[in-house]
């Protein structure tokens, strides 16, 4: 494709099946409304099937678990008694919300922006791509915010040095989407997955406790891989496709000095904060040591991970926004925390009705009953080990194409897949971070994600007449290659049994 896009007239296969897909995805309700009536499923369920004395025998113990009927009198006291608590006990809403505040402030006050503008601005020409797309990987930290603030940014700067602005936008969107898992620090999203994970895991375990790190490792490892293959497909693919920019050309206009000077007083604080975890963390008697062994796995640093996150962008947020001139006193700065947290309306909503959800489906036993059931059918068929696994990832995949949210998925698929893994003797850290790649490598191409309808009106400022079809079809490759490489690195790491994180192995112990 030379010069403006032009848009597509004859439409290819996959054009025509992604079309279905969008249909499809379009005639399903709402997260929240599934979920409600999924809750009614179960409800209905609990009452059949205890009818029915459906039942199953608990691995390593002989007892029999028996589906309980939700409609009876018993099972309504409990529903009614216990939804409050059930909603507040959801692990997912307190750690997001906490996590939140620190990054809702950081991005209300501009310091995520202009960190994200310094660093791309930053890169030398000939490493703008990798730069981009390491910024959009990382950037994962900022929640949904780096699909709006990226990849604009990125076209403007590619319009700059002479390049298709449309290129920049379809690279830094595919990095954003379709590495929304990967990371060299913790995010938001950790720590939302962790929430859901241990809540899926306690239907077989109910001792089980998890880290937002259980995918650490893992995931450094995919950030620096998809930044090589994020890197060939642009070259190869995208800007061949786009061609040269034949409209108007814009500038990005560089950080001022008020910018800059927020960021000089942001990174002081970053880095004495930093210096401070150290000084408790490091030596073998530290404040944030296990106190009893000095060890670290299971230290106050890695069960306070959370707080301790809150505060690495609270503080860098406030200076920056101090300095910047961004806040002037504590009611400013109060507002921008309620904003953020305001912004939070559809997820807080979301929880509650999930919370309800997996509770029934808890209460009834029908989680438990399908886990142990369908452990035993997988070991029948000797389908196992890796090969399920990659099964898991694709299906993953599938499902995203017609929900994107990540939160929503996991919700539905974690209390099945968690703990029907853990009785094969997995453990939740490698069925969460089969969910991750499976639920990324298709983020780019779904329409379903609300950030590709944002992608197209960006994408018609530089040519009017762009299509659905032409970013899709552009974005393809990157789904495609990032999907193969990403489950070579899965299965290596399998093979191998190498650790997903710090004390999180792929094999209960």
């Amino acid at each position: 494709m030379q010069g403006n896009s032009q848009t597509i007239k004859k439409k290819s296969w996959i054009d025509n099946m992604l079309d279905k897909i969008e249909r499809a995805g379009n005639k399903l309700p709402d997260p929240i409304t599934l979920f409600i009536i999924l809750a009614g499923i179960v409800l209905v369920l609990s009452w059949v099937l205890s009818m029915l004395g459906i039942s199953a025998v608990q691995p390593g113990t002989d007892d029999v678990i028996e589906v309980k009927n939700l409609l009876s009198q018993e099972g309504l006291i409990l529903i009614l008694t216990q939804m409050v608590s059930t909603f507040t006990g959801f692990a997912p809403l307190g750690l997001v919300i906490v996590t939140m505040i620190g990054i809702g402030l950081a991005e209300q006050t501009g310091l995520i922006s202009a960190v994200m503008k310094k660093i791309v601005m930053s890169a030398p020409t000939k490493l703008i791509v990798p730069f981009i797309i390491f910024t959009g990987l990382v950037g994962n930290l900022a929640a949904d915010a780096a699909f709006i603030i990226l990849p604009p940014i990125a076209a403007m700067i590619f319009m700059s040095i002479g390049r298709n602005p449309l290129a920049g936008l379809i690279i830094t969107y595919a990095a954003v989407a379709g590495g929304f898992s990967a990371n060299i620090l913790i995010s938001s999203l950790d720590v939302l997955l962790l929430g859901i994970t241990e809540s899926a895991a306690h239907i077989a375990d109910p001792t089980y406790t998890g880290r937002a790190t259980m995918n650490y490792y893992f995931l450094i490892a995919s950030t620096f891989l998809l930044v090589i293959i994020g890197t060939w497909v642009a070259k190869k693919f995208t800007e061949p496709r786009f061609g040269t920019f034949n409209g108007e050309v814009e500038k990005l206009e560089p950080l001022t000095a008020l910018e800059k000077r927020g960021l000089k007083w942001a990174g002081i604080v970053t880095l004495a904060y930093i210096l401070v975890i150290a000084i408790t963390v490091i030596p073998s008697n530290g404040l944030l040591r296990d106190p009893e062994t000095g060890g670290f796995l299971n230290s106050p640093f890695m069960s306070g991970i959370v707080p301790i996150m809150l505060f690495f962008f609270l503080l860098p947020g406030l200076a920056y926004g101090i300095a910047a001139k961004e806040v002037k006193n504590d009611k400013e700065v109060a507002e921008k925390i309620f904003k953020s947290i305001a912004d939070m309306a559809p997820f807080i909503v979301l929880a509650f009705a999930a919370s309800q959800m997996i509770a029934f489906f808890n209460w009834s036993n029908i989680g438990s009953i399908l886990a142990i059931k369908g452990a035993e059918l997988l070991q029948a068929l000797n389908f196992t080990g890796l090969p399920m696994m990659i099964g898991f990832v694709l299906i993953c995949a599938f499902v995203n194409l017609l929900i994107a949210s990540a939160s929503a998925k996991w919700a539905l698929l974690a209390p099945i897949f968690v703990p029907m893994f853990l009785y094969l003797g997995y453990t939740p850290a490698i069925t969460q971070i089969a969910y991750r790649v499976g639920d990324s490598i298709t983020n780019p191409i779904t329409p379903m994600l609300p950030y590709f309808a944002i992608l197209l009106s960006f994408a018609k400022r530089y040519d009017k007449n762009i299509g659905i079809g032409t970013l899709i079809s552009s974005l393809l490759p990157f789904s495609v290659f990032f999907a193969i490489g990403w489950i070579i690195l899965f299965a290596l790491w399998f093979l191998f049994g190498l650790p997903l994180g710090p004390g999180d192995y792929i094999y209960l112990k």
